[in-house]
């Protein structure tokens, strides 16, 4: 059963996963995140595999907690070989099994206080896998002159593989950029950064121009120094870009636009402001404390044309002066004065005080020997909800509205738990305003400097940005009551004309002293917006071209404007028209929002559906022809009369079976063979070649009862096959009997009962259709998967995989695991007991009438053989060879335990690594 959720409030940034109950929880094998930004808009994907090595079933839960404004486009999960796919629907009544999405949750419901959590449970069966994929989608806001991006890097324990990948594309070029020491405020002693003034450890930043990446990947051990428990923090990047043009940076492609306008060198606007301070009994203590010493601060800084009073309410309203007075050093000393004596008691008037502040500023804006223009603000904090006077929310935001009349900016400031921030978020909403929350846990003074800080500069007001209405339709909001430095104006929308050489933008606005009028003509000939960034940003459906970013940023902004004037209107039916242009625009660009909702496919036959464009090129063909290596019992048709030549020359040194290991020495013309009698859920290490190569093979066993009759209690298989290639970049390759995935700088699932050949930076993988992957390492080293399918099997049956090492030129003497460390070796027979002569080199005939013995001596070591026959190639070759007893005990280096890996993509060989010839 698989359920799913999604909770929020505002601000959130971390990935969790929650692991039910108290046994043996499963093993994280992956947790990775990749970012693309292009143009200020960003796709996020993120990734997280587990591994469940109980004996029994175990239930395990993923949270997400994103970003309050993004937006969830996608998300996948795989339980062993089934593959859920969620799909974005209209949202009704009842969603059966559809995500749902709840806001302003408490922290009893979320776990975290002002998040926005995507939840999904299910349970991983025994000894099996399951992996998370989630991808969402947000507009990057520029606050304080930069734009931030912040990834959550929680995953609640050390994680095998870890990576986070940012890549940023900006056509107008890189102005500065910084990556942040990880934070972790909301989780109290939970990491420690080891430096404090850099980006962590391992972090990698490659930049030019107009392009940056950043690669976060630290290892397990660096994972552990910064935090034993995996909650690392977040990653926070900070950029901002270059500004030629006063009108701003406008761009075009494929039909839609945006333009960024963003002045500078601007004289500031004068200040009219109120601030507002809730000093009822809940205040008492920290949170009173805390906000007198950042008003402090903030009178400090305001600007000698400034004006200002102050507010302090409860049941009372208490007005420190009954007009605006100028800012000069007394009256901030008697500002400061009376903030300090301010105590905490009575109730909440929130409709009292706000109109008090209105009042004091329209009063002021009144007279008529205001010479320059200005801006009027109320910075309005509190920590509760109305309890007195006018209580009813409705109520409190008509009064609001009426009497500011959009003349007057309200900004919001809700601090803890208790405070209505969707009252708090409406009054900014509906009043040109901005709201933030502040946690009881964080520093409320720091945070109340912070927000002012943001809107301590304003540079402009009543901004209006014009285009020509035959050129330009559907063009997002373009009228804004100020602009503060440091921020940012966005406006997107459709060209009429694609064919459109140049396009006529007006920006008009009032300064302090005059009144600004910007005009130029922008050409919108063929641009490339998105470069060539690895990766496929964004949703998209078979047969689709990869998404234009500048259409998703349009949808984006479109869907947010409508969800802001559902939220103001007050009218049934504008309510209901709103509801169904946001919904429709949501579903055609797969945005979960409060009018849509999230369906789980429920998983089907392995098909073509599974290979979704991820960015790698595939040539898929129809029915493969004849193979050598074929799946037992899978293909149509008589078996072939004759040998078929091998597309690839392989050789003998092999895994497969139950599992059965051949070796081959062609210099020394011998074959050598063992079996190793291994436990279900165990990863063996095949071929570990990590530090020279950069090549590591890891095979993980399933289980079957042993068939009748026989002496072993259980058979085992390889159930899955994983390769790892380090060099030159980093790609993993996960391969099943039903699909392979391939994981490099993009992602790409095959099934297996397709023919199929992908290739990117060196590797090839060639699927011939339910017979055997092909995968080539830089050309000079090649492996071979048999695929072993049954349509009836018996019991003891288990549809599995067979390795075989095609070529080995590549891979170095420093080769280790099971079969790695014989591929540049040699072997010779030095003895035979009972004084036969024979021929040692060759086995001896089949009409042998007993097993024949001999001593091997290979690694300086001398091992008891005996003679026996295997087959290899799904049973169309016998192979003569040298059987080692006791699951090769002798043979090998170390024991058995030492080629255990931890998981699948496990490189930690050290066995092998300094050990003598003739140990």
């Amino acid at each position: 059963n698989v359920f799913l959720c999604v909770a929020g409030s505002p601000r959130s940034r971390f990935c969790r996963v929650w692991f039910l109950g108290r046994k043996t929880k499963p093993l994280m094998t992956e947790f990775s995140v990749k970012s693309t930004i292009i143009s200020r808009y960003a796709f996020t994907t993120v990734a997280c595999r587990l591994l469940n090595r109980a004996s029994e079933d175990q239930e395990v839960e993923f949270q997400m907690q994103i970003p309050a404004a993004a937006f969830i486009t996608n998300f996948t999960m795989l339980i062993g070989d089934e593959v859920y796919r969620g799909e974005i629907t209209e949202r009704e009544k009842k969603d059966g099994d559809r995500v749902k999405e709840k806001r302003n949750k408490t922290a009893e419901d979320n776990g975290e206080k002002g998040t926005e959590v995507f939840r999904a449970s299910l349970v991983i069966p025994s000894k099996d896998k399951a992996a998370f994929f989630l991808s969402y989608e947000e507009l990057l806001q520029r606050r304080l002159g930069k734009y931030e991006h912040v990834v959550s890097v929680r995953p609640q324990q050390l994680a095998g593989r870890l990576s986070v990948e940012v890549n940023i594309l900006e056509q107008s070029g890189i102005a500065s950029l910084q990556v942040l020491p990880l934070q972790n405020s909301r989780q109290k002693g939970s990491g420690r950064g080891e430096d404090d003034s850099g980006p962590p450890p391992s972090t990698v930043i490659n930049q030019n121009e107009t392009f940056a990446k950043i690669v976060f990947k630290p290892s397990v051990v660096q994972q552990a120094k910064i935090a034993q428990n995996g909650i690392l923090g977040d990653f926070i990047i900070r950029y901002d870009v270059n500004r030629e043009q006063s009108i701003g940076d406008i761009q075009v492609l494929n039909g839609y636009f945006v333009h960024y306008f963003a002045p500078k060198d601007l004289p500031p606007l004068p200040k009219n402001v109120v601030f507002v301070l809730d000093s009822s009994a809940s205040m008492v203590g920290t949170k009173l404390r805390q906000t007198k010493d950042a008003l402090f601060t903030i009178l400090h800084d305001l600007r000698p044309q400034d004006r200002f009073s102050i507010i302090g309410f409860s049941n009372r309203i208490k007005v420190w002066k009954d007009h605006l007075i100028a800012v000069t050093p007394d009256h901030v000393r008697d500002g400061k004065v009376y903030i300090h004596h301010m105590s905490p008691t009575g109730g909440t008037d929130i409709n009292g005080a706000l109109q008090r502040a209105i009042a004091l500023l329209n009063n002021y804006m009144a007279q008529d020997d205001i010479e320059d223009r200005s801006v009027s603000l109320i910075i309005f904090l509190t920590d509760g909800k109305p309890t007195v006077g006018e209580t009813h929310t409705l109520t409190i935001l008509n009064n609001t509205r009426e009497a500011a009349r959009g003349r007057i900016c309200i900004f919001t400031i809700g601090i803890g738990n208790d405070v209505d921030f969707r009252l708090l978020e409406r009054l900014s909403l509906e009043n040109c305003g901005l709201t933030r929350r502040v946690h009881e846990e964080e520093d409320a003074g720091s945070q109340l400097i912070g927000f002012y800080d943001e809107i301590r500069t304003p540079l402009l007001s009543d901004i209006r940005v014009d285009y020509p209405a035959s050129a330009v339709e559907h063009a997002t909001k373009t009228l804004f009551p100020n602009y503060f430095n440091g921020s940012e104006i966005i406006v997107a929308g459709k060209l009429v004309d694609r064919q459109l050489d140049q396009l006529h933008v007006e920006v008009t606005a009032s300064n302090s002293k005059k009144f600004v009028i910007l005009k130029t003509d922008v050409p919108v000939g063929p641009q490339k917006v998105g470069g060539d960034l690895p990766g496929s940003p964004g949703p998209r459906g078979d047969s689709e071209e990869d998404p234009n970013p500048l259409e998703r940023l349009w949808s984006y902004l479109t869907v947010k404007e409508l969800l802001s004037s559902w939220l103001q209107s007050n009218d049934g039916q504008e309510k209901e028209r709103l509801r169904q242009r946001a919904q429709a625009l949501a579903v055609s660009r797969r945005f979960l929002t409060p009018f849509t909702a999230m369906r789980l496919k429920k998983p089907g036959p392995p098909s073509g559906s599974l290979e979704e464009a991820h960015g790698l090129s595939a040539a898929v063909g129809p029915e493969p022809v004849l193979q050598s290596l074929r799946g037992a019992g899978t293909l149509p048709g008589p078996a072939l009369e004759k040998p078929y030549e091998p597309r690839i020359k392989i050789s003998k040194t092999s895994v497969d079976g139950d599992p059965h290991f051949v070796v081959d020495f062609p210099a020394s013309r011998l074959t050598v063979c063992f079996n190793i009698d291994g436990q279900p859920g165990d990863i063996l290490r095949l071929v570990s070649d990590h530090v020279d190569s950069g090549v590591t093979v890891n095979g993980e066993l399933i289980g079957a009862p042993a068939p009748p009759n026989g002496h072993k209690k259980q058979r085992t298989y390889f159930g899955t096959i994983t390769i790892l290639v380090n060099k030159p970049e980093r790609s993993y390759l996960e391969i099943t009997p039903n699909r392979v995935i391939l994981d490099g700088g993009d992602r790409l699932v095959l099934p297996c009962n397709r023919s199929v050949v992908v290739g990117s930076r060196g590797l090839e993988v060639s699927v011939s259709a339910n017979a055997n992957v092909t995968v080539t390492i830089q050309g000079s080293i090649a492996f071979v998967i048999l695929i072993h399918l049954y349509r009836k099997p018996a019991p003891f049956q288990r549809n599995h995989l067979g390795f075989y090492i095609s070529s080995s030129n590549g891979l170095s003497g420093g080769c280790h695991g099971l079969l790695g460390q014989f591929l540049h070796q040699e072997a010779e027979l030095t003895e035979e007991p009972g004084g036969l002569s024979r021929n040692l080199t060759h086995p001896p005939s089949s009409q042998a009438p007993e097993p024949s013995e001999a001593v091997l001596k290979v690694k300086g070591r001398r091992v008891p053989v005996v003679w026996k026959q295997r087959k290899i190639y799904n049973g169309e070759e016998q192979v003569d060879c040298w059987f080692a007893r006791n699951s090769a005990a002798t043979l090998i280096d170390g024991e058995y335990r030492d080629y255990l890996a931890s998981h699948p993509f496990d490189t930690e060989m050290t066995l092998g690594l300094g050990i003598p010839e003739g140990r």
